[in-house]
């Protein structure tokens, strides 16, 4: 019986994120990626969409890279902007609001944005990123990803001297054995 719940619900995801890409996330639900390389964040993490803007995904990548916006916050111009397009950003909180983000690594070319909270030690609160006031739209994915998963992915291609990190999005988890999966050991699940 276990098994054919598990096999419903994944099916009932699949044709939430698939077959509805209007509807996509609804706020409340998770997202997940898991880091390929470098293996010793090789984990699965959890992240949140955005609640009322940006797009969803309705395509599923193997192997992207997710790129650490220079500078971090990406409220402007970015110095490594050639290496977003295409490819996912992962930016930091603080400076401008969630939307101009996205809105920067949209227009650099990225296919999504993860942003991660600027309070390093955060291992579990999750941020309702909202529209701001501009009344601006973003065509690409947004989501927030706790602050202490976004500082231990930089500071892993710091230490490997690596530009950015390749990634697999999104990840159904529900069909992965809870002992296989592989959870990042400072987060509680």
């Amino acid at each position: 019986a276990g098994r054919g719940a598990a096999m419903l619900l994944w099916l009932w995801l699949w044709l939430c994120v698939c077959c509805c890409p209007g509807r996509g996330l609804r706020i409340h639900e998770y997202l997940y990626f898991q880091v390929l390389s470098p293996g010793d964040i090789r984990y699965i993490f959890t992240a949140t969409p955005a609640k009322d803007f940006g797009g969803v995904f309705n395509t599923r990548y193997d192997q992207i890279h997710l790129v650490p916006a220079d500078p971090p916050e990406a409220c402007g111009e970015l110095n490594n902007g050639v290496f977003i397009q295409d490819q996912i950003a992962l930016v930091e909180r603080g400076g401008c609001s969630f939307l101009s983000k996205t809105r920067v690594i949209q227009e650099h070319g990225g296919r999504a944005v993860i942003i991660a909270d600027n309070a390093y030690d955060n291992d579990s609160f999750y941020i309702e990123m909202i529209q701001d006031s501009s009344r601006r739209t973003a065509d690409i994915p947004a989501l927030f990803l706790l602050g202490r998963d976004g500082y231990m992915i930089r500071r892993s291609l710091e230490q490997h001297g690596l530009p950015w990190a390749v990634i697999s999005i999104p990840v159904n988890v529900t069909s992965i054995p809870t002992y296989e999966m592989m959870q990042p050991p400072w987060t509680f699940w």
